[in-house]
């Protein structure tokens, strides 16, 4: 028996922009401020992915980690210089703040995250996109290597959004895997973590952080934990409230039964790490757990295979590309499957220096209008590692976001826009690679 699934609508834009995390905030930003008739699709009720829905509150790869040249300016330093992390102009950015001692080479942080979530709001209105919060895409129709649809499902239903370009910040290629175009898993991915606050932490010192390592390891050989790492400690947000990292759940988030369990694992093992710490640990004797989530962290899952794969080697050997859109300068960060307990990797961190990323890594074969921004981008495994995080995704995001405006306007296809264009474009918002400025 054949069911038809009506729609109750369908709406016409010049860029869909699905997912609205770091990547896709930036790519409906650039698309709109092109000019571009622009809509904006998101599961979660507010925009920022990972820095608000799981609470991450770092720009990663905005700076070099170890000069803090800024690396990555357009609308990652926008965004830094409204947040009042640098002004306007900045040339470096770096993090002084001596309570947040276990990322000592990290760059500016996020103070409140609420006022993130208001900031983008603003930001995205004030650029004319339209939203659609609470908000899934959930399939894609191609016609002669053209999306000529894609299917939302919200509370109106179902709606089919038929736009002349489409750029997928769905972070697992979601648009590109439901429109057919190759991508690819490799096994194991790495594991997905649940951060999580802890309030009223009073006389930390360094014998704490050891104690809570102590009992993690404790924990895991009897059998309270699977896995875990770290675990790591930053009292960014106040000088009382411990922001963790130490959560560590494998499992594939493309899948979703796997994605449940994983949240479902990822909350009982909060708990139990926080249950035991004030339980056996004076620092957090009368500390509160504060929150967690809402979302788990997702660092890898599905990548497309483009019309060019970005490798480790291209990274480690700064190799330029003529066609390079954006600027990573993040290092290799590969998280473990297994317990690493002091740390994130067994293995000392591996930083490239600042590196190119070219525009055929945000196009999939095969298909005319569909751009990709984000963790999801043609790389290998390793290099992902890399190109995956805040600052860079939102590099990605702008270039895929101008590149589909501008497309829309030529009525070109995406990978027939001459990159002279882009690259203009680009400069003009002070977003061009830093090899190229």
């Amino acid at each position: 028996m054949n069911i038809r699934i009506p729609t109750a609508k369908t709406l016409r834009c010049d860029v869909l922009v699905c997912g609205a995390g770091c990547a896709g905030i930036a790519a409906a930003l650039a698309a709109a401020r092109q000019g571009a008739s622009t809509i904006l699709v998101e599961r979660a009720p507010f925009a920022g992915g990972i820095m608000t829905c799981v609470g991450l509150p770092f720009l990663d790869g905005i700076a070099d980690s170890v000069s803090g040249k800024l690396i990555t300016t357009g609308i990652p330093r926008e965004l830094a210089t409204k947040l009042g992390l640098c002004p306007p102009n900045a040339k470096t950015i770096y993090d002084f703040d001596p309570a947040c001692v276990y990322w000592p080479h990290k760059t500016a942080y996020i103070r409140n995250i609420e006022r993130l979530k208001a900031l983008l709001d603003r930001e995205l209105l004030a650029a004319r996109v339209r939203i659609l919060y609470h908000t899934t895409a959930c399939e894609a129709s191609v016609q002669h290597g053209h999306i000529r649809h894609v299917l939302i499902a919200n509370k109106d239903g179902l709606t089919a959004i038929r736009p002349h370009h489409v750029v997928d910040a769905t972070g697992d290629a979601d648009i590109a895997h439901f429109a057919g175009a190759r991508t690819e898993l490799t096994p194991p991915v790495q594991p997905m973590t649940l951060h999580f606050r802890i309030g009223n932490v009073r006389n930390w010192t360094k014998a704490s952080e050891l104690a809570a390592r102590r009992e993690c390891r404790r924990a895991l050989r009897e059998g309270a934990l699977r896995v875990f790492y770290g675990p790591g400690f930053s009292f960014c947000f106040a000088p009382n409230e411990a922001y963790v990292h130490a959560v560590r759940v494998p499992g594939n988030a493309a899948d979703a039964a796997d994605l449940t369990r994983a949240e479902i694992q990822g909350r009982a093992d909060a708990l139990a790490m926080f249950d035991r710490w004030q339980k056996r640990i004076p620092a957090f004797k009368h500390s509160y757990f504060i929150t967690s989530g809402p979302y788990i962290g997702v660092r890898e899952t599905r990548r497309i295979v483009g019309r060019y794969v970005l490798t480790a080697a291209d990274i480690l050997a700064q190799r330029h590309f003529d066609d390079a859109i954006a600027t990573g300068a993040w290092y290799l960060d590969m998280h473990s499957n297994k317990a690493t307990a002091g740390a994130a990797a067994k293995e000392p961190p591996v930083y490239p220096g600042p590196y190119d990323i070219p525009y055929r890594a945000l196009l999939p074969k095969r298909l005319d209008n569909l751009l990709v921004a984000g963790r999801c981008l043609s790389a290998t495994q390793r290099a992902a590692s890399s190109a995956r995080v805040t600052a860079t995704a939102m590099a990605l995001g702008e270039a895929a976001g101008t590149a589909a405006a501008l497309s829309a306007r030529a009525k070109c296809a995406a990978p027939n826009l001459p990159i002279t264009r882009l690259h203009a474009a680009l400069r003009r918002r002070h977003a061009a690679p830093a090899s190229f400025s």
